[in-house]
């Protein structure tokens, strides 16, 4: 059967023969924006049962139901690693949870510190932009989106067992290979534009939990730093191995 080119993440089971209820939402983009008829094809994913290839059997401008007809691809998770990164503008902060969404990330977790020039974020916003992320790129996961929170109290409370490895804007210099790292449960922390502030520096240096690395000679910007830290850890940790 040829895959559905239309890709929808939803809320409800997925299983042979499983009826799939929409929201009022999801029929109008079916319904009404992608003009999709009964019979039609739809690819769906809920973050637990992989890709189904389901088929439109009622079709109303606020309501319909699909009914999955096979399964088009396995449930792939993420490997076990987390993103900490302090929000910068919106439209770039948008662009690291949809990277951070590609590249494999199992949860994004913004926080504010010292030097943060967000003092707020949408969450239900950026958790969108992570579920357009995955239906547009094949994804059958959608990472949880956490809301805003001072980088002290992530810490304070973090659980030791998983290790955050942090890109130090410091340590410009030759790039690491993290090839004397454990795999295991990891985070990456990437902090805001113009770095941390002394006092955040000397607490994340004081961790035994927390790893820094070079990414290399150039000093990058935040998003930037995302994507290459994240390749860097993958490439070597985690499922692009």
């Amino acid at each position: 059967m040829e895959r559905a080119k239309i890709r929808l993440c939803v809320e409800h089971p997925l299983g042979a023969g499983q009826a799939v209820p929409l929201t009022p939402d999801e029929a109008h983009y079916l319904f009404a924006v992608m003009r999709l008829e009964v019979g039609a094809r739809v690819a769906l994913f809920n973050g637990r049962d992989g890709e189904w290839t389901a088929e439109v059997v009622e079709a109303h401008k606020k309501r319909g139901v699909l009914a999955c007809v096979e399964q088009a691809a396995p449930q792939l998770a993420p490997p076990d690693l987390w993103l900490i990164f302090a929000p910068i503008k919106k439209e770039r902060t948008d662009f690291i949870v949809e990277k951070a969404t590609e590249l494999g990330c199992a949860k994004v977790l913004p926080v504010q510190t010292e030097f943060t020039n967000s003092a707020r974020i949408r969450q239900d916003r950026l958790q969108a932009h992570a579920k357009e992320a995955a239906e547009q790129c094949l994804g059958t996961y959608v990472p949880p989106v956490e809301d805003l929170q001072p980088v002290k109290k992530l810490l304070d409370g973090w659980d030791p067992a998983r290790r955050i490895l942090w890109a130090d804007e410091a340590l410009v210099g030759p790039a690491e290979t993290l090839a004397g790292l454990e795999p295991g449960p990891w985070a990456i922390l990437i902090g805001p534009e113009g770095g941390f502030s002394d006092g955040e520096r000397a607490i994340l240096r004081s961790l035994d939990f927390v790893t820094p690395v070079s990414l290399g000679p150039r000093i990058l910007r935040a998003d930037t730093a995302v994507c290459a830290a994240i390749t860097l850890w993958q490439s070597t940790l985690g499922d692009w191995r």
